[in-house]
């Protein structure tokens, strides 16, 4: 691992000369540490906390506090990965409310990084979260803050208007001013065209193994989820014995390209 930290200018560097970006969720100071000693890129405290901490069958439960405290605790264990925090369901009806919310996760929280979820209608929000010098992550395919009116977690952009619609979104965000672009639940063809239709980083979760890097819920990737295991994740712990060793497995499969595999991807 480099003891020089991760910022955004050096995620698109990484792109510029393929390397790829690897990226997990944590939740705590415990974990965040581990991961920053494996060589994690980016920790992302994701709202699917609602989920695999907070034990909701969505991640609409998340509250703006819930976020700002999890990222805080982040926060205290990282040194080295870029911080990127979600911003929750309903925490940016404006570019206003946005502001104020994302500016409580950089404060407060320690974030250096904002996500929110949705394409061209959030362009204006991008935008100005931008003007106001708060860097920001889109987020495109399945959106899990839309989950109820989507009706459930499906793959997306397999027809070729919504494809178009999904690489137009992009290119969208992009130049609102985004600085990086997760991909959740499309097809591989796509989200290689995407990834190579943006100048920006794309971070793909099941999206194939041409993203220019990758994301997974930490629980799902330490075989720790209940439910069924989604087809795009695999479980690193169980071949690697401990969890140290099985974060840098991940580390080590997402960097080598061995991972997601063509069985990981739709």
């Amino acid at each position: 691992m480099s003891e020089q930290a991760v910022t955004i200018p050096g995620l698109a560097a990484m792109k510029a000369r393929g390397q790829k970006i690897v990226v997990l969720t944590a939740y705590d100071a415990s974990f965040a540490r581990v991961l920053d000693e494996a060589g994690v890129d980016v920790i992302l405290i994701g709202d699917s906390l609602g989920m695999v901490i907070q034990g909701q069958q969505t991640t609409l439960s998340a509250a703006l506090d819930d976020m700002v405290y999890h990222s805080r605790c982040v926060a205290r264990g990282a040194s080295h990965a870029l911080l990127l925090a979600d911003l929750p369901f309903m925490s940016y009806p404006s570019p206003e409310r946005a502001a104020e919310n994302a500016a409580r996760l950089i404060r407060e929280g320690g974030a250096q990084m904002v996500k929110l979820e949705g394409g061209r209608c959030r362009t204006d929000i991008v935008r100005f979260l931008v003007s106001q010098n708060i860097p920001v992550c889109g987020h495109l395919g399945l959106l899990p803050q839309s989950i109820h009116h989507l009706g459930g977690y499906s793959v997306q952009g397999r027809e070729a208007h919504a494809a178009q619609t999904l690489l137009e979104d992009a290119l969208l965000l992009q130049e609102a001013g985004a600085r990086l672009l997760v991909l959740e639940c499309v097809p591989a063809t796509l989200a290689e065209e995407v990834s190579r239709a943006l100048e920006i980083p794309v971070i793909g979760i099941g999206a194939g193994p041409d993203c220019d890097g990758q994301v997974l819920v930490l629980h799902d990737m330490l075989g720790l989820s209940s439910g069924k295991r989604p087809r795009f994740v695999k479980d690193f712990l169980s071949e690697a014995g401990d969890i140290p060793s099985a974060i840098r497995a991940y580390v080590a499969a997402v960097r080598g390209g061995q991972f997601p595999a063509q069985e990981h991807s739709f």
